[in-house]
């Protein structure tokens, strides 16, 4: 595991660091070659420069953020402002983590991807790559 992500996941509280710990490496499962860092703050995995998914601390709970999760089709996962692609789901148990969901949404985000890498130059207008 990067160890900046380790680190982060380190400094959360029992149940959260729990959650965190259990996505980590779940996704470097799934995502075994792609860069990931803490990027914004945030554990993040990058397909060829293009953030797909990561997740955050918020105050109720474990955000796991798919930046092209709105074009998934998935029920479970919330949609962001509308202003972006992205949907999430929150997460306050480890229990709650369907494993089968995730495996899915991830395949998802290695199939369908919006042109995060390039939204500045772009103006913040995203482009779909795949």
């Amino acid at each position: 595991m990067n160890q900046e992500i380790a680190a982060y996941n380190d400094y959360l509280e029992f149940e959260e660091r729990q959650i965190c710990d259990f996505l980590a490496v779940f996704i470097y499962r799934q995502l075994p070659d792609v860069e990931s860092k803490i990027w914004h703050r945030h554990p993040v995995w990058f397909l060829d420069g293009n953030p797909i998914v990561g997740y955050s601390k918020l105050k109720n709970g474990i955000r796991l953020m798919f930046w092209s999760g709105a074009s998934f089709n998935e029920e479970d996962l919330k949609l962001g402002s509308g202003k972006f692609k992205d949907a999430s789901i929150l997460y306050t148990s480890i229990t709650q983590i369907n494993s089968m969901d995730l495996e899915r949404w991830i395949e998802k985000s290695k199939d369908i991807q919006w042109d995060y890498k390039n939204i500045v130059k772009r103006k913040g207008v995203l482009e779909r790559l795949k």
